[in-house]
């Protein structure tokens, strides 16, 4: 987290070790994760081609299926669209299927708005305990080492915004949105929180989201027994009923102001949202730092295809940890 208390002195303090408890399992899935055994199944084979439609009109050769296959393979292989429809053609004539392939212009228009079939949530999943944060994404412009090296300034450098939001007890990315830069993050958590399917009982963001609006609308979604764990400001003052009705808002000011802030995060469980940023540092290292896509519509398309890619990774298998020092 930016800004830590005693950021000078840290090197004094001991830092927590851990161990891995199931590292076979965890060594066999990061293994699965690099295979490149592909095929087609029979189910995804059958729906390649798009059903007929009894409007009027020119009818769709591929169904959104087909389209979301072709554009998952080339997020994962890091591959433009023209690579893309070479890759995929060549794998239908290995597999020996007669099927076409959508060429690269067929996938730039159809990505665009493209809804993805979304994976219901099991019943054993529980509650969802939910850390929110955003990060930027490049579209364009010369990089920093470009900037630097030849001391000149971005004549044209523009990125996007990426709403995360994980799930602390399944490690999934329960919802994510992509916006203009222009956004602010209590503006997209409507639409971040529309795309939860579960119960959240414990809701942790950074000061960014403090606010009464965020807070009504929590409650108005998941109750008021819902855990809302949000850093108010330095400068933050009690409300005017803080003494006979305080809010949540008044309960985190008051336990800062008695323990320090310090003690409020450890005792609050707000360390926890440190997993949301690894889980951004995780996406620009797997899924990459910049957007291939250059219009916003397939931009979107681009970034709900990288949280599925992120989703089946973690299906495979993830590290637990234990702390031994």
């Amino acid at each position: 987290m930016p800004h830590k208390f005693n950021d000078g002195r840290r090197h004094k303090f001991e830092k927590k070790r851990y161990r891995i408890t199931n590292w076979a399992d965890y060594n066999e899935s990061l293994r699965r994760r690099g295979d490149v055994t592909i095929w087609l199944s029979p189910e995804v084979e059958a729906a390649w081609r798009a059903e007929r439609r009894k409007t009027r009109g020119g009818q769709p050769v591929y169904s959104d299926l087909s389209i979301v296959t072709c554009l998952t393979l080339g997020i994962v292989y890091n591959q433009p669209l023209r690579q893309t429809e070479g890759f995929v053609g060549s794998l239908v004539k290995l597999m020996g299927l007669d099927l076409l392939v959508p060429d690269y212009s067929t996938l730039s228009r159809r990505g665009a708005g493209l809804i993805l079939p979304m994976k219901a949530r099991a019943s054993t999943d529980g509650p969802i305990h939910l850390v929110v944060d955003s990060t930027g994404l490049k579209i364009f412009g010369e990089g920093e080492w470009l900037e630097n090296k030849h001391k000149t300034k971005a004549k044209r450098k523009s990125w996007r915004k990426l709403h995360l939001g994980l799930d602390l007890v399944t490690g999934e990315i329960a919802c994510s949105e992509l916006t203009t830069d222009d956004v602010g993050d209590p503006t997209a958590l409507p639409e971040l929180l529309d795309q939860i399917d579960g119960d959240v009982t414990r809701f942790i963001a950074d000061g960014a989201y403090d606010g009464d609006p965020t807070s009504d609308l929590l409650v108005k979604l998941f109750g008021v027994d819902v855990e809302i764990t949000i850093p108010p400001p330095k400068t933050a003052v009690l409300s005017a009923e803080a003494v006979g009705n305080p809010t949540l808002r008044d309960q985190r000011i008051a336990a800062i102001r008695t323990g320090g802030r310090m003690a409020w995060q450890v005792s609050s469980g707000y360390n926890q949202r440190s997993r949301g940023e690894t889980q951004m540092g995780r996406w620009k290292m797997v899924i990459g730092p910049k957007l291939k896509a250059r219009s916003f519509p397939n931009q979107k398309t681009e970034a709900k295809i990288g949280t599925h890619i992120l989703n089946k990774m973690t299906e495979l298998g993830r590290a637990k940890f234990e702390v031994v020092a």
